[in-house]
């Protein structure tokens, strides 16, 4: 985490940078400074090697030129003047760690000899033999005369300068690194100050802090950024605020959207349904007997696939539950790639229906009517004609006329009422109702039938609450009426279950059975009027109904701001179930 700072990379960097260039100019001076020292020295040997040969030609006296040699030459060299190879003359030193050295060694080096024999003359570092120090020789020919005057002294003396010089610079290049080390520590502790603190904010803006800002502190490049920076963020807030608008605003539109919708990904995955759409996968869920998941059924993967493939919208209809859904999938195309589809799902089962209703709907009341009235006739003709010779015999007429008066008048006063209700005329009175005894009063209304029919009745109650509000005469006229549907088509030893269970905001009645089930193709009538489950109509015992009960449950529910619904599988049963909102507000 230390290495990651940019303070730390950036005086790193810098401390690097100049560590680098220190090094290399003190390399170049140490380097310059010991040529340098040692051209000097060269310099001196040779001056004073020319002010040796200088004497040596003005003075003939030999004594004269030893004395006046010693008195002017620094006392830490050595002058060697040679005449000869038997005449020579070496000074004395100060110098204890500079020997004399033999002429011989001179007769026997070339470089020397060409000094010797008025060549050239010559400076050099040597070192002599059995000895172990180094030498730096300047070799001067003798004007006008034979031999050659040599100057040499000890390079510890040069060694020693520049040790004193390399001190000196290795002092300043330690100073120069460690004021570097705050120059560069200081200079990247402002640089990045702000950026710290843009870091921060940036942190801030990823959590939806989008009120953040940035102090500008310099109106350099750094104050700019921070400038941009800030609006950066309220450029980010509105655009946020804009695609959550539109967000919420397609949501909506979803929402209440009467078809429904799935966006779909090219793999399958749902990523965005609306209700509509929901009810319809709930539908082929049941169907197909599939648990949800968030991919989607077979027949939209095919379809869905067929989309990707051929590129076209693909129009399918499919058949759930009796209902008919016509499915109509688009490519979604990201840019000129398919990302995924769109489906729009409509159900078309109400508008396929419409004529069969209006057929069916006169087709049933005159039936409905023509039989009572077929035996009105009949009933009273053989009254009339003397058919029914005895009283007995013409009671017996008479009290047939009289059911199927009432018959006829249930049928009538069924039909006002649905009207009323379908025309919103419908008054609920609606009241607190303790719901476990309104329940058991209900079950008890069947238990006689239930045991004739040898049907066993299971209540399954899970409820929270004990009081409720609904009108209960018309809940408890739902309820028999489902109740009743379910024994009577019921087989013998079948159950009856009745599942009242509570949720957050609702009450959930099902009314479930173990019986034939309910053709799919009848699903979506059986709350239409003169909807019977028997098609021959032939009169059954306990079975003459008027075929409207399920169409005055639905209106009742809805009129309690409810929902009614029914699923039903051949040779396995029908489940009615209905929602009743907790607190119904009219």
């Amino acid at each position: 985490m230390f290495w990651r700072s940019v303070v730390v990379k950036l005086w790193f960097t810098i401390l690097l940078f100049f560590s680098f260039v220190l090094i290399t100019l003190t390399i170049l001076l140490l380097q310059f400074f010991e040529n340098f020292h040692e051209a000097e020295a060269e310099e001196e040997l040779m001056q004073a090697a020319n002010k040796v040969s200088n004497i040596v030609e003005a003075h003939p006296d030999r004594n004269l030129i030893t004395s006046t040699i010693e008195q002017v030459m620094d006392p830490s060299k050595r002058v060697v003047i040679i005449f000869n190879e038997d005449d020579y003359w070496i000074s004395s030193s100060e110098d204890e760690q500079l020997e004399s050295i033999d002429v011989d060694w001179f007769y026997s080096n070339e470089d020397f000899m060409k000094v010797l024999n008025h060549e050239d003359s010559i400076h050099k570092k040597t070192q002599p033999p059995n000895s172990s120090n180094e030498l730096l020789i300047v070799g001067q020919p003798l004007e006008g005369e034979q031999g050659a005057v040599f100057v040499y002294e000890s390079l510890t003396i040069v060694k020693e300068t520049t040790s004193q010089t390399t001190t000196l610079i290795f002092l300043a290049a330690g100073i120069a690194i460690v004021l570097t080390t705050f120059f560069a520590f200081f200079l990247s502790t402002r640089i990045t100050a702000p950026l710290i603190k843009m870091r921060k904010a940036a942190l801030e803006l990823a959590k939806g802090e989008f009120h953040t800002k940035v102090p500008i502190l310099t109106k350099d490049e750094i104050g700019e950024l921070a400038i941009a920076f800030n609006r950066m963020g309220r450029q980010l807030k509105y655009h946020i605020q804009a695609l959550n608008q539109e967000k919420e605003q397609l949501a909506s539109i979803l929402s209440s959207m009467a078809d429904g919708v799935i966006t779909l990904s090219r793999n399958g995955e749902m990523i965005v349904t609306n209700p509509p759409a929901d009810r319809f996968l709930d539908f082929m869920s049941y169907e197909n007997g599939e648990k949800e998941t968030q991919t989607i059924p077979g027949e939209l993967k095919t379809t869905l696939d067929q989309v990707i493939s051929t590129e076209k919208e693909v129009m399918k209809e499919i058949t759930l539950q009796g209902r008919s859904f016509v499915v109509i999938m688009s490519p979604l195309y990201d840019q000129v790639y398919i990302r995924g589809a769109v489906a729009v799902i409509r159900d078309m089962t109400e508008e396929r229906q419409l004529d069969k209703l209006r057929k069916d709907f006169i087709a049933n009341v005159s039936h409905e009517l023509r039989t009572p009235i077929s035996m009105f006739q009949g009933y009273s003709e053989a009254i009339v004609d003397d058919v029914a010779e005895s009283k007995q015999e013409k009671n017996e007429l008479a009290q047939i006329i009289y059911d199927e008066s009432l018959r006829m008048g249930r049928l009538v006063n069924d039909l006002l009422d649905l009207a009323r209700m379908e025309a919103g005329h419908i008054q609920l009175n609606v009241h607190e109702v303790e719901l476990e005894p309104f329940l058991n009063k209900v079950l008890n209304k069947f238990k006689g039938i239930a045991d004739e029919k040898q049907v066993s009745i299971q209540p399954n109650f899970h409820f929270e609450d004990q009081v409720v509000q609904f009108d209960s005469d018309r809940i408890e006229q739902v309820l028999t009426n489902l109740i009743d549907n379910a024994i009577r088509h019921n087989s013998e030893n079948g159950v009856v279950e009745i599942t009242v269970q509570s949720t957050e905001d609702h009450l959930q009645f099902s009314v479930k059975d173990s019986g034939g089930g309910i053709p799919e193709e009848d699903l979506p009538f059986v709350f239409e009027r003169f909807y019977k489950g028997d098609k021959s109509r032939a009169k059954k015992k306990g079975s003459s109904g008027t075929g409207l009960g399920l169409a005055i449950a639905k209106n009742i529910v809805e009129a309690h701001k409810g929902v009614i619904d029914v699923h039903s599988k051949q040779n396995e049963g029908t489940s009615f179930i209905f929602f009743l909102p907790k607190n119904i507000k009219l």
